[in-house]
């Protein structure tokens, strides 16, 4: 028997919030902290289940249940059904029918792939995405003072999870017709999506932008120069043109032709070939890490980990750990060095 929960306070209309917030009196009024979120490139698009099969047995009654609930703002509602019942073909005619994002959560990465493949068969047009963690092994970093012996960190990460990871928080912020399909975990650990939406930037043709200006724009969103390898995650110069590999694509890659400071044309081509695909109106640039963070909030974080990092050393001092406290200051500033160069 299998058991899913759908929560309908997660995308609650901004009408009904409005309307709970004006019924507080203004002295306890509170307003969430929602700044304004960019256009989306790719809105307006609407879900279309493709199957050859239709809702039969208890599936109507069952869909047409859950979807009055969600229409009346039901907080929960479960679904039940023993194996081979349908229950994925019932969510999936479900969110057809109201026309909303949905979020998945499996308890692991192999349910999460099966439900992902599903889904992706039943929504062929539109955007299905996985969101599991990218480690395919992690051994975290450990200390041991009596004998002074350091391990190092290890960890292997999934390249094509990694890109799937950041092509699903893209839709997101670019779409209407998407469905995310991720393991429980997931939530952990992210950043801000304030600040995620704010570290992006535009580009279309006739715009006036300095290239050196839009690589260092590119290197702030964690991007490297490689004029020898080009992977995702990286841009190279071509004379006049700027290419740029995505983090959210693995076979496609943006050239942007400059006539001095105006950008001339952008072309989607093919990495491996070269080969121009098409011509693009506009391109938006997103982080290639989820993780990237403003300049103003790293100086402000750096400043305060010194502070920090000065009262614990003196406080190791004080108690004769010396060795620990050697430790930890190498340590720190090795970091702190890693913040101020790289970002991360």
């Amino acid at each position: 028997m299998a058991k899913l929960t759908l929560d309908d306070t997660l995308t609650a209309p901004e009408d009904f919030v409005l309307d709970t917030l004006t019924s507080v009196s203004t002295a306890d009024q509170w307003t969430p902290h929602r700044p304004d979120r960019p256009e989306k490139s790719e809105g307006g698009q609407r879900f279309q289940c493709v199957s050859e099969y239709s809702p039969k047995g208890d599936q109507p009654q069952a869909i047409a249940e859950l979807v009055e609930g969600l229409k009346g703002e039901e907080r929960d509602q479960v679904l039940l059904g023993a194996t081979g019942t349908g229950k994925t073909f019932t969510m999936a005619k479900i969110i057809e029918a109201v026309q909303r994002p949905a979020l998945i959560l499996a308890p692991n990465k192999t349910l999460a792939a099966q439900l992902y493949g599903e889904f992706k068969s039943f929504f062929p047009n539109n955007a299905v995405e996985y969101f599991v963690s990218y480690y395919d092994y992690y051994m975290p970093e450990a200390y041991v003072p009596r004998t002074d012996t350091y391990i190092e960190k290890e960890s292997s990460i999934n390249e094509a999870i990694d890109r799937m990871r950041h092509a699903a928080t893209r839709s997101i912020l670019e779409r209407d017709d998407v469905i995310i399909v991720a393991s429980v975990s997931c939530i952990y650990g992210i950043g801000s999506v304030e600040t995620y939406t704010a570290m992006t930037f535009e580009l279309k043709p006739g715009d006036i932008a300095d290239p050196r200006a839009v690589m260092r724009q590119l290197v702030d969103l964690q991007y490297t120069r490689n004029d020898a390898a080009f992977i995702r995650g990286t841009f190279r110069i071509r004379g006049d043109n700027l290419e740029v590999f995505p983090a959210h694509y693995d076979d496609r890659a943006w050239r942007i032709g400059f006539f001095g400071d105006e950008v001339e044309q952008i072309t989607e081509f093919d990495p491996l070939t070269g080969k121009t695909m098409t011509e693009l109106k506009s391109v938006k640039f997103y982080a290639n890490s989820h993780y990237v963070t403003p300049r103003p909030t790293l100086n402000q974080a750096v400043v305060k980990i010194k502070a920090e990092l000065k009262e614990r050393l003196a406080w190791m001092e004080k108690e004769g750990q010396l060795l620990e406290a050697q430790r930890l200051q190498q340590r720190t500033e090795f970091d702190l060095e890693m913040l101020g160069a790289t970002g991360s």
